[in-house]
């Protein structure tokens, strides 16, 4: 299997960011940028050439120059992801599949404006994404008063909840041909190197840099896990690398 793990596009939270260096006034569950809309396009674009040569013949081509070939395509739940899978899913004629363990840290939350103790919010239902974003294919399981809908998930939860994410994902796509795509956030993607890698999280500081848009390539197969790139964005101009 091939993973491809791509974080979502500029969100107006990342800007709010960039700009006040700040948190406050963010939103539970921002919208892209006009620069996010714009990186996801041009990365859907760079997705979509087609492959010249049938898989199973560009296996070793770690770089792509080949192609892509996408056979499964999966986004977390929150907008910014969804919003960055669209014109994936359209330009590479696959359907768009909600993960809901692929969220990014916390969940849908609020920081409560006395107490600054963050607080657990509803999410969009179902309802929505299918007024919005017909194109996503909805878990039977989605709750209808908002995908998330309970508390604040706290840091030692991740861990449990990116394994689980991995191991489900190794049962369905693991000793295939399989080219996976996911979408997913900044926080998300630490945790996976990490439980990948089997780092320890021994409270340090280390980051592993993904930028808007921005791709890692993984092959996972039974001897072990190559990694081919990480954080590449050699497919969006300049001006919209963030």
């Amino acid at each position: 299997m091939q993973l491809y793990f791509i974080r979502h596009g500029q969100s107006e939270n990342n800007l709010l960011w960039e700009q006040t260096g700040s948190g406050e006034g963010r939103s539970e569950d921002p919208h892209l940028t006009e620069i996010g809309r714009r990186q996801a396009d041009q990365l859907a674009r760079f997705l979509s050439n087609g492959v010249s040569s049938p898989l199973e013949e560009i296996e070793l081509d770690f770089q792509n120059t080949e192609g892509f070939g996408l056979t499964h395509l999966y986004t977390s739940l929150m907008v910014r992801a969804v919003e960055t899978g669209v014109p994936i899913a359209r330009a590479s004629r696959l359907p768009l599949l909600a993960w809901e363990d692929a969220h990014e840290w916390g969940g849908i939350y609020l920081d409560d404006p006395e107490t600054g103790e963050p607080v657990g919010q509803p999410g969009h239902d179902r309802d929505y994404f299918q007024a919005h974003y017909p194109e996503l294919v909805l878990p039977e399981t989605l709750r209808e008063d908002g995908w998330w809908s309970r508390p604040f998930e706290e840091p030692e939860q991740v861990a449990a909840r990116v394994e689980r994410f991995l191991t489900t994902l190794i049962a369905r796509h693991g000793g295939t041909d399989d080219r996976v795509a996911v979408i997913s956030h900044g926080g998300f993607y630490n945790n996976m190197v990490r439980v990948l890698l089997k780092l320890p999280d021994d409270g340090t500081h280390n980051w592993f840099i993904l930028n808007n848009a921005a791709m890692t390539r993984v092959d996972i197969h039974a001897d072990g896990i190559d990694w081919a790139y990480m954080n590449r964005s050699d497919y969006l101009p300049r001006t919209l690398i963030t």
